[in-house]
This record gives C-alpha cells, sequence and structure tokens, in this order.
C-alpha cells in the first residue's frame, strides 16, 4: 500500500522567556494552512506531535509541557505603525485541539528576534548596533506589543549577560512593553468588582480577583485552598485531587468572567483563563535550589497553565500581576502589602520575577498604559520541519 510521503516546512525552534515553541512565516506555510481552520490545526497537532496518550509528544517537536507546545505564525503586517502579526497557538498535549484563544507573554520575547532575522522588519527599522523597536501586532487578543531587541553589527544579538529564573544560561536582555493590555472601552474587572466571592461548587465560596490583563486571570488566596504560596511543581502536578479542584474554579470562574456560557465548554478553552494563588513574601527555596528570601520580594505567585503548575510564571499572567498589583483593593495588591505601587517583585517556582505597571482610575474605569518587563530569546534550530504530506 502507497503512502503520501512528508513534507517540508521551513521553521524556528525558538526558546523566549521561559517557553519554547516552533516559529513560522506565514507564507511558508503550506497554502490550505496559511487561512485558520482544520486543515492548519492538524498541521501544528502533527508537527508538535499531539494528541499523545502517552503524554510524552515523542513523535514530534512539543516537550510534553504546557511551556513547551507552543507553535508560533509571523507575518508582515498590514496594520499601520506595525512591524509584524503575531499569532500563538497553545497546542494541547493529549487532546486534539490547538487553543488560539489567548498570547503567550514568554514566545512574545522572541518574536522582535524571528521577524528581523525573517526580514519581516523593513531593514531601516535596524540599527547596525544598538537597539531595534519592534512594533508587534499581537493578532489572538488584538493588542499591541513593543520588543527592544538588541543589535550588534546589524545582526540580532542573542548571547548576553542577563539572567532569568527558570532559564538555565544567560542570554541578551530584551524589554517587552505590553502597551495597553485593557482598552478603555474595555472591562479590565469583567464582574465589575476588585474581589469577588466565586461559588465553585464540591470545593465552596472563594475570595476571588478575576482580571483580563495581559490574559484573562482568576487569582486566589494560597490559604483559602490550602496552599502557603512556595510550593513546587511537585507539590501541586502530582496530586490528581488538586488539579481537579482547580480546574473546576477555572471552568466556573470563566463562566463568572464570561469568557464561556457553560462550565462544559472550559473543556475546549484550556489555555485561558489561568488561575493563581497569591500570598504574602516568605522564604523558600526554588526549585534550582537557590534560595528566596522574603525580604526580597512583595510577594508570592503560582500560576497553573493547561491544568498544570507552571514551572516558573508565564508573560501573559505576569501582566496580570502587575497590573493587579497596581490597584489597590485586589487580591495582588493585597497580597503585595496595598497601597500604591508601580512595580512588584514576585516569587514563582523557579525564582523571581520584577513587572512594572502604572495604573489609574479614569471615568470609573480603571486604566493601565503599559505593563514593562524583560526577558531573553534565543534561537535553538532553524530549518526544516516535516510532517505527513496527508496529515492535513
Amino acid at each position: 500500500m502507497p503512502h503520501v510521503p512528508q513534507i517540508k516546512i521551513p521553521a524556528t525552534y525558538m526558546r523566549g522567556g521561559t517557553s519554547k515553541g516552533v516559529f513560522f512565516k506565514l507564507t511558508d506555510l503550506p497554502e490550505a494552512a496559511q487561512v485558520p481552520g482544520e486543515a492548519r490545526d492538524k498541521l501544528l497537532l502533527r508537527m508538535i506531535g499531539s494528541p499523545d496518550p502517552y503524554g510524552k509528544q515523542t513523535d514530534g517537536m512539543g516537550g510534553a509541557t504546557s511551556s513547551t507546545s507552543k507553535t508560533v505564525i509571523l507575518a508582515k503586517s498590514d496594520k499601520p505603525d506595525h512591524d509584524v502579526d503575531y499569532l500563538f497557538g497553545q497546542v494541547s498535549i493529549d487532546k486534539p485541539f490547538v487553543d488560539w484563544s489567548g498570547n503567550c507573554g514568554n514566545l512574545t520575547a522572541a518574536v522582535g528576534s524571528f521577524a528581523i532575522s525573517s526580514g519581516l522588519v523593513d531593514a531601516e527599522r535596524t540599527p547596525d548596533n544598538g537597539t531595534a523597536v519592534v512594533r508587534i501586532w499581537q493578532k489572538n487578543i488584538e493588542k499591541t506589543i513593543v520588543a527592544h531587541v538588541p543589535i550588534t553589527n546589524g545582526e540580532v544579538q542573542e548571547t548576553g549577560d542577563f539572567e532569568l529564573d527558570g532559564v538555565t544560561f544567560p542570554a541578551a536582555e530584551v524589554e517587552i512593553e505590553f502597551m495597553s493590555p485593557v482598552d478603555p472601552s474595555e472591562a479590565m474587572f469583567p464582574t465589575g468588582n476588585l474581589v469577588d466571592d466565586l461559588e465553585v461548587p464540591g470545593v465552596g465560596t472563594l475570595k476571588a480577583t478575576m482580571i483580563n490583563a495581559g490574559i484573562p486571570t482568576i487569582f486566589l488566596n494560597a490559604e483559602e485552598i490550602g496552599y502557603t504560596g512556595t510550593e513546587l511543581q511537585e507539590a501541586i502536578n502530582g496530586d490528581d485531587k488538586a488539579l481537579a479542584m482547580f480546574e473546576t474554579i477555572r471552568a466556573h470562574g470563566a463562566v463568572r468572567m464570561g469568557l464561556i456560557e457553560t462550565i462544559e465548554e472550559a473543556t475546549g478553552r484550556q489555555h485561558t483563563p489561568k488561575v493563581a494563588f497569591v500570598a504574602k513574601p516568605q522564604d523558600y527555596v526554588a526549585s534550582s535550589g537557590k534560595p528566596i528570601q522574603a525580604a526580597d520580594i512583595d510577594l508570592n505567585v503560582r500560576a497553573l497553565s493547561m491544568g498544570k503548575l507552571h514551572h516558573a510564571m508565564m508573560g501573559t499572567a505576569a501582566v496580570a500581576i502587575g497590573t493587579a498589583a497596581a490597584i489597590p483593593g485586589t487580591l495582588v495588591n493585597l497580597a503585595a502589602g496595598g497601597g500604591d505601587r508601580e512595580a512588584v517583585t514576585f516569587g514563582h517556582p523557579s525564582g523571581t520575577l520584577r513587572v512594572g505597571a502604572a495604573a489609574s482610575k479614569q471615568e470609573g474605569n480603571w486604566i493601565v498604559e503599559k505593563v514593562v518587563m524583560s526577558r531573553s530569546a534565543r534561537i535553538l534550530m532553524e530549518g526544516r520541519v516535516r510532517v505527513p504530506g496527508d496529515v492535513f
């Protein structure tokens, strides 16, 4: 019986922040996959190695974690004052779907570098030496992001001495600005409240700050759900009962935030919203063995992504953390000591992260002009990926 041969697709495998993903230029994809739909999803699933009932993604490019089961599609932007369109697809590991409902803040750090290296940014916008300012249109959430990419001798500089907790080796620093993460016309707090009583059957009624900034996020108090806020991955990811509880909370929070209409819809929307829990500063030892001192952080935060506790912190969730910390009265702000603040340093399982945000209230609505943080990015491999030609 004859079999269809594999096809080759130009691709680049990149680390961005504490995530990894496969990057494509839109025009390099097969024609059927250049538009949203079943063909594109099937191609990306097969390329990553999903769905995999073994949970390993051995027969694909995925790394069997939410941080490494990711895809990015970039195109030259026709939107005024933007250089590149950035579309992110979170690929489920064990289920046959790609979630397009949100952004990946970590991989955002690699978008500017890839765009420059791939010729998607006009040459006159890239200095021979200095910093290239890449204007990104994030298509999933329709927001502007600005990446400040270091350039040396006309090429993207990837090596450097910037250290990012959760990443083993130092690299060049890339500053990311998430511009107007919440439009003035949008509700930063979908329920209209800084803190809600979220009723979760089988769990109880929990205090929750539900915010839409960077990515829809449900913040809880750690102590209310039986945690200290200093947990590492093994404390939660090996506990099926805990994971089921968090998924139940996520589903009911999604309905309360207006993201879905029924609880059942949550299974088809794994990427958003995120669930995170916060606590006041406490000493702990990060997953690398690095001691984290309470005096060096403002609060502790732990967050779940795609049903598992994240090994560090999602970039988009960091936007939500920075935004919520800047607004007096949210659970994040209260855990950090309350009051006005324009930056916060929080502890996560791999170490610490600082994120800046300035919030103000205008005509009854909270406004954040931008959220700023530093990440790093590096090309790991470039060439062509191969997938069976009959996959789509």
